[in-house]
């Protein structure tokens, strides 16, 4: 691996460790514990490991498709699927706003789907480090859906 790859792959690692960071200072608590949820919502204790698996993923798909010619898009479509994923948790739980966080992860799973997309003919792996999020930001985006209906 060379010096500027291994560079890349750190920044991405501290961009996805950044979103993250941002994410994680906006808690669930109190307001989302009174909130009716469907039978059906994983525990408190899933959401954790969960994310911390997805971000890893996260970090090095992007630096995967990033090594590749003609990824500027594909990056470009991962920057701001990184961006909304960061503001989910503000607009949900710092603001409370059920469904300006219904907005932002739809628009969130249309980036996962469109980098899946992009990166398949640039890097498979890539392509398919994102499946595993597309399926758990699908629920995600079920649950946001449901806790609106059940609360709005």
């Amino acid at each position: 691996m060379s010096l500027t790859s291994l560079i890349a792959l750190v920044v991405f690692v501290g961009l996805t460790a950044g979103a993250a960071a941002f994410g994680a200072q906006f808690r669930p608590g109190a307001w989302y514990a009174a909130l009716a949820k469907p039978t059906w919502t994983p525990p408190n204790w899933v959401f954790a490991p969960v994310w911390t698996t997805l971000y890893v993923m996260i970090a090095v798909a992007g630096w995967l498709a990033w090594r590749e010619s003609g990824s500027r898009t594909v990056i470009i479509i991962w920057a701001v699927g990184l961006a909304l994923n960061a503001a989910w948790s503000y607009l949900f739980f710092g603001q409370q706003q059920i469904f300006a966080a219904l907005i932002d992860i739809v628009a969130m799973w249309l980036m996962i789907a469109a980098f899946i997309g992009a990166a398949w003919p640039l890097n498979r792996l890539a392509s398919l480090l994102f499946v595993p999020y597309l399926a758990w930001v699908s629920l995600a985006t079920a649950l946001n859906w449901t806790i609106y209906r059940m609360n709005g």
